[in-house]
């Protein structure tokens, strides 16, 4: 099997996860361990499919992990971000070069200003009704996911698309 094919398939699934995390989120305000834990546990098998080197690719994408953890650990503590997003965007840091991931960072960054803007309007109508809950949370799966889909589709979709076309059964 063609290593492409593999690299672009754990990429769709990669898409597929933070899809099903910002539905979650959502619904539940809650992103799964289970879902974060796999999302890192493909990134070696992503590696290998790619082609990235131990040294020193290997060991920039962890570090580059590391960081955002302690970064999203430290936004947690003030309130700033949520666990599961922070566990998220840490399992996404293990899949993208380190210029793709501040691209995405500084993407949801801009897109969560939007949604914040957003959902503190709604919050605000609500709380004049009588129907807001006490505290606003703010989904920021949704962010992470629109912003991913949109990196993915730019950085891999017209390589991805020839690939598949090449690799066809059809062609």
């Amino acid at each position: 099997m063609d290593a492409a094919l593999v690299t672009y398939g754990l990429l769709a699934g990669l898409a597929i996860a933070v899809v099903y995390a910002a539905f979650t989120d959502i619904r539940s305000r809650r992103i799964a361990n289970r879902l974060t834990f796999a999302v890192a546990a493909f990134a070696p098998v992503f590696w290998w499919a790619s082609g990235l080197s131990i040294w020193p690719g290997v060991a920039v994408q962890v570090a580059l992990a590391v960081g955002m953890f302690f970064f999203g650990a430290l936004m947690f503590r003030f309130g700033q971000m949520g666990g599961g997003d922070v566990k998220l965007l840490t399992a996404i840091a293990l899949w993208l070069p380190p210029t793709a991931f501040f691209v995405l960072m500084l993407m949801i960054c801009i897109v969560n200003g939007v949604l914040t803007v957003f959902m503190i309007k709604r919050h605000r109508k609500a709380q004049r009704a009588g129907k807001a809950p006490e505290k606003l949370q703010i989904p920021y799966g949704v962010s992470v996911a629109l912003c991913m889909l949109a990196l993915l589709a730019v950085q891999y979709g017209a390589q991805a698309s020839e690939t598949l076309t090449t690799n066809s059964m059809w062609s």
